[in-house]
């Protein structure tokens, strides 16, 4: 059985069908309060997989203690969560005394309530695997650079694929290596959420059709410092892909007065701009943990 909340139906059913579950609503009602209530089906199975992206996270993390405790009182043994997206990982160690480490946090978090935890493309730059995150529970961590990759070269001829910075290097060079793609990775200073400063590596891109890739945008400031640019020192086309399409109302137009032609997301989080579908590999990670079982 796959839970799932109606607000992400649409992924959460593709998975069910690549993974040969049953798939079944979770009923929510908000109070005048803002509380929930929340109603899962009368009888859940041993092994059940709960599907939950979670951008605007805070709310969603209340959901899962709720639907966790609730699923293992009606039968559940084993709940995998799958979280294509899974927030708060750049908040990965404190730059001022008494900041919290959110990551850490939420990692212990998720392993007091699952067994197991399906993620793309998670902010792990500081730590060497889920596991250190996700103590005690079996973990997967996708990658969404292959498939926008397979995707790239569909949609354009001989790109070259220009990371925003040193963070993306090791995450470019996958998804150059899946098509023996040319790539540049540019160096980053960010003074602010909205103040980006970005220079370009050597290297040729006059006349190329360039790709910015990365694992995720949200204000999309430093994609279009990156466009101008890339625009600048001769690019013949400037187009972008990202695994997560956190983007804010304003990202777009932003990005598409930079110069950016194109914006492509896989479907890790709902937008306009999804064209990959992550539900093939998804179904392949919970093979992986034993996760499914026939529907019933």
């Amino acid at each position: 059985m796959l839970l799932y909340f109606d607000d992400q139906k649409d992924a959460a059913l593709r998975l069910a069908k690549a993974a040969g579950l049953l798939a079944v609503a979770i009923e929510r009602h908000r109070f005048p309060d803002g509380e929930l209530k929340l109603k899962l089906p009368a009888m859940v199975p041993a092994r059940a997989v709960l599907y939950r992206s979670l951008d605007n996270p805070n709310e969603k993390l209340v959901e899962l203690l709720l639907v966790a405790q609730t699923a293992r009182q009606l039968g559940a043994r084993h709940l995998t969560l799958v979280a294509p997206y899974l927030a708060y990982m750049r908040q990965d160690m404190a730059f001022a005394p008494g900041e919290a480490i959110s990551q850490r946090v939420v990692g212990q978090f998720l392993s007091t309530i699952v067994n197991a935890v399906v993620s793309v493309d998670p902010h792990l730059h500081r730590v060497a695997t889920m596991q250190e995150l996700v103590p005690g529970a079996g973990a997967v961590v996708l990658t969404g650079a292959e498939v926008l990759s397979d995707l790239i070269v569909q949609r354009r001829q001989k790109p070259l694929l220009v990371g925003p910075d040193a963070e993306s290097a090791q995450w470019i060079a996958l998804a150059a290596r899946r098509h023996a793609l040319d790539h540049l990775v540019c160096t980053k200073v960010r003074s602010g959420d909205h103040d980006v400063a970005v220079a370009l590596p050597p290297g040729s891109v006059k006349g190329r059709a360039v790709v910015i890739l990365d694992d995720m945008a949200s204000t999309g400031h430093t994609i279009a410092a990156a466009a101008r640019l890339l625009a600048d020192a001769g690019a013949a086309s400037v187009d972008a892909a990202v695994t997560h399409a956190l983007f804010t109302p304003q990202a777009m137009a932003l990005m598409q007065d930079s110069g950016i032609g194109e914006v492509w997301s896989t479907d890790c989080i709902a937008h306009a701009s999804n064209a990959v579908e992550m539900a093939p590999l998804l179904a392949g990670a919970l093979a992986q943990l034993g996760s499914t079982l026939p529907s019933a």
